[in-house]
């Protein structure tokens, strides 16, 4: 099982970056499966930048700092 507070510590290095564009994102939930859906939040809510936000930052970092992350997808 993935420590979801691991989660928040990591999405914390990567929350000035977004904060300095206006935006935040937030951890909603992990599944068994290693994927972690997160909510973009402020101005990174519905940018169209966001997939590649997501992709490039935030899927990016987690795998390569959190054992166990498979996959990062925005919240439904």
């Amino acid at each position: 099982m993935i420590d979801k507070q691991q989660i928040d510590e990591v999405l914390d290095l990567i929350r000035p970056s977004l904060q300095a564009d206006g935006g935040d994102v937030k951890l909603v939930d992990v599944d068994a499966d290693g994927v972690v859906s997160v909510e973009l939040q402020g101005a990174c809510k519905g940018c169209p930048m966001s997939q590649l936000t997501l992709a490039n930052s935030v899927e990016r970092v987690l795998k390569e700092r959190v054992p166990g992350v498979t996959k990062v997808v925005p919240a439904l």
